[in-house]
């Protein structure tokens, strides 16, 4: 996991920003269901008046509310009107922070005396007759007692301790209506002094609907840009990793490229590539999302004072539990996907290279039933883990519904016993949705993190595997390139081998020269040939260039200077002067035609239509295999090295072409030296040295002539291809 955020911190501004608009999406999205519950308890419900204090009160009413208040309520009551009108109303006049404390200090005096107003005379009689017992157990009448009050003649002591008595009756009722009994007392003050009720309550309705408008304006904003930046991230993420993967790979020396398959290292720098993407995209734009308001919606609930928090601990438990099964249902497969899907490239890549081939052998059939059972695998797995997580969401809403039941069910005994109001609930409810919700988005990213996880290890892996073929940390320079190779009694063995592929190499190859390398199939010529660009490095001696171990030189210095012609001609897609000019950009067109002409290529390129514009498929697959290796020849000459290496390089021409090129080619190089790899002795016969090779080791070193009488593996060699009249043998030479 710590590899993906890693990936992610070149862009710590850009993720910044994306936190600050995800914390204004989650604060609008986290207010719409309060304005929801207002419009509910407040709007509808007590017709828009939103405090206990009247806006307007006749001055009987004013006088009445202030019955169970003690003398410092009445004078804070008092403070919050203007002395009365001509018509002798008084007019509410305090800020709005003061009202939301009156609604507190003040509720249960105006509570009071909203439920004495609902009394009516013969309710008073009534309890005037039966008395009520006094805080010292005496009786109680009324009738003088609200007399009393109204001409202010009862102490606080008295009006608290009535209070009290009262409270607990009070507390039993609920504070939600005990709130809602306050704001119906102020609604029907309102309406004695004239008060249009019905434009407060139109006027909160449109007011509340317009905040909630701007606050949806505002939400989809952040989330647009959340979601452009989210986008950006992970996108520039995928084009940073393709970049060092493909940097990386292309350093690699030949030694890293056998550790990892071509069809695995394609998977890697796409398909694990894009997971990480994806899994970068929405980790910002959806899972960062989820603790926002996963928080805020446990801040909001609590506001609410529900009382029903358990059910949000439940419904977290059992999506943990139905999330933790369909994981471990579906977490190995998840695992095992990414080999399968090697394994189908793979598979696909040698198929389709390999199709000349299969059609020749009549191998259709069962290549097609190989790809299948690859095909099949993954399919198997893939299948298998949808399936699993086709579960997911049924599951999540199956439960998300069945909470929103409990919830109704539980808030309508609520409800009903007046501690909560209906608005309220719908809060309730949608709070609790985006807790859920938000806990779902972390589960689901449980499920997706570790995929991209594996691919981000495996994208690690390239990345962090560096070559062994460097470049010295205090290289010396290569003023002047005379030519001169030399192989001082080399070894090699592969990485991870247990024996030596050559052994005690020992020749030099100058300028001027052509030195010829021969030996039956396996006997390590292309190996030997391949040590000298640095493919591999020596396990054992040293090669020089001009005296100077080719080690300490740059890759850049000492391969600018060597002209290397694969055993297999490699071609890239373009036209026939881009791949002549793959290794000289600068070349002329005077240049690529005469490098095309030593190298025999004129007659087939002047046949094209388009000449040196002729377009060539990628690999080469468009021109026939002497075309692809005369061309590829002819893009070594168009460099004009200081050193030819020519590894069976003129395996796919024939006789007369291999002649002509080889004289064509004398002219070309007779100040450069020239390293041949053949398996055909005409190919050598006039090389100025030939090394024979054998199980790894020279077993002969000279010219044709001296090797045919002192080395017997190249005589039998050249026995093999040519009649002994022809190599000037008699018949009994053996």
């Amino acid at each position: 996991m710590g590899k993906i955020f890693k990936n992610m911190l070149p862009y710590w501004k850009w993720i910044l920003v994306i936190v600050a608009f995800l914390v204004m999406q989650a604060f609008c999205d986290l207010s719409l269901p309060q304005y929801t519950s207002d419009i509910i308890d407040v709007g509808i419900m007590s017709s828009g008046v939103e405090h206990i204090l009247p806006e307007e009160m006749t001055q009987e009413d004013f006088v009445s509310a202030q019955l169970f208040m003690t003398s410092r309520e009445k004078k804070t009551f008092a403070a919050c009107y203007k002395e009365p009108k001509k018509d002798g109303n008084y007019v509410r006049n305090c800020e709005e922070d003061t009202l939301d404390d009156m609604d507190e200090s003040l509720l249960e005096p105006i509570v009071m005396v909203y439920q004495m107003s609902q009394m009516k005379e013969s309710d008073i009689d009534e309890k005037a007759l039966t008395g009520k017992m006094g805080t010292d157990g005496t009786q109680v009448d009324m009738k003088q007692l609200m007399q009393a009050l109204a001409a202010g003649q009862v102490p606080d002591q008295q009006i608290l301790e009535m209070r009290k008595q009262v409270s607990g009756q009070i507390d039993a009722i609920g504070s939600s209506t005990l709130k809602s009994m306050g704001v119906t007392y102020a609604i029907s003050c309102d309406k004695n002094a004239g008060v249009d009720v019905d434009a407060i309550q139109k006027h909160y309705l449109w007011t509340t609907g317009a905040k909630m408008l701007g606050f949806a304006l505002l939400m989809v904003m952040a989330a647009v840009v959340v979601g452009y930046c989210a986008s950006r991230v992970g996108a520039s993420i995928g084009r940073d990793l393709r970049d060092k993967t493909f940097r990386n790979v292309v350093q690699y020396s030949n030694a890293e490229m056998d550790h990892f398959s071509t069809a695995s290292l394609i998977t890697r720098s796409t398909n694990d590539v894009q997971q990480i993407q994806m899994v970068t995209a929405v980790f910002l734009r959806m899972i960062l999302y989820a603790p926002i308001i996963g928080i805020g919606g446990v801040i909001k609930v609590a506001q609410t004072h529900a009382g029903m928090e358990w059910a949000i601990a439940l419904a977290v438990l059992v999506i943990l539990g139905f999330v933790m099964l369909l994981t471990s249902l579906a977490m190995p497969k998840f695992k095992i996907m990414q080999n399968l899907v090697d394994r189908l490239n793979l598979v696909s890549r040698e198929i389709l290279t390999g199709l000349n081939v299969i059609r020749a052998f009549g191998r259709e059939k069962r290549e097609e039933e190989r790809f299948d059972e690859a095909n099949r695998n993954l399919t198997k797995t893939q299948l298998f883990t949808n399936r699993v997580m086709t579960f997911m969401m049924p599951g999540m809403m199956m439960i998300m519904y069945c909470i929103t039941l409990l919830i109704v069910w539980v808030a309508a005994k609520r409800i009903d016993g007046g501690y909560m109001q209906v608005g309220s609930m719908t809060a309730f409810i949608t709070y609790t949705m985006m807790i859920v919700m938000a806990f779902l988005m972390l589960t689901m990213m449980s499920i997706m993190m570790p995929r991209a996880g594996v691919a981000a290890e495996r994208i690690d892996e390239v990345v962090g595997t560096k070559s062994t073929i460097t470049d010295p940390k205090e290289p010396v320079a290569m003023e002047q390139c005379e030519g001169v190779i030399a192989f001082h009694h080399v070894n090699f063995r592969y990485p991870g081998a247990t024996e030596d592929v050559l052994s005690d190499i020992d020749f030099v190859a100058e300028p001027g020269k052509t030195t010829a390398i021969i030996g039956s199939t396996g006997c390590g010529k292309s190996t030997l040939v391949n040590l000298l660009p640095r493919f591999y490095d020596v396990t054992g001696g040293e090669i020089t260039l001009d005296g100077t171990d080719i080690r300490k030189y740059t890759l850049q210095d000492l391969r600018e200077h060597i002209g290397f012609v694969p055993q297999k001609g490699v071609l890239f897609s373009g036209t026939i002067a881009s791949n002549l000019r793959f290794g000289a950009e600068d070349a002329s067109d005077e240049q690529i035609r005469e490098a095309a002409e030593i190298a025999q290529a004129t007659e087939f390129i002047d046949s094209k239509q388009d000449g040196y514009e002729s377009a060539i498929a990628q690999g080469g697959s468009n021109v026939s295999g002497g075309q692809k290796q005369r061309l590829a020849i002819a893009r070594a000459i168009a460099k004009n090295p200081k050193i030819y290496v020519f590894d069976d390089s003129f395996s796919a021409l024939d006789m007369k072409t291999d002649a002509a090129l080889r004289r064509a080619l004398e002219t070309k190089t007779e100040h450069t030296t020239v390293i041949i790899v053949a398996q055909r002795i005409s190919t050598i016969l006039h090389a100025d040295q030939i090394l024979v090779l054998d199980d790894g080791k020279i077993v002969g070193k000279g010219t044709h002539e001296e090797l045919l009488h002192n080395c017997e593996v190249y005589e039998q060699i050249a026995r093999s291809q040519l009649s002994a009249k022809e190599l000037g043998l008699s018949e009994e030479v053996k």
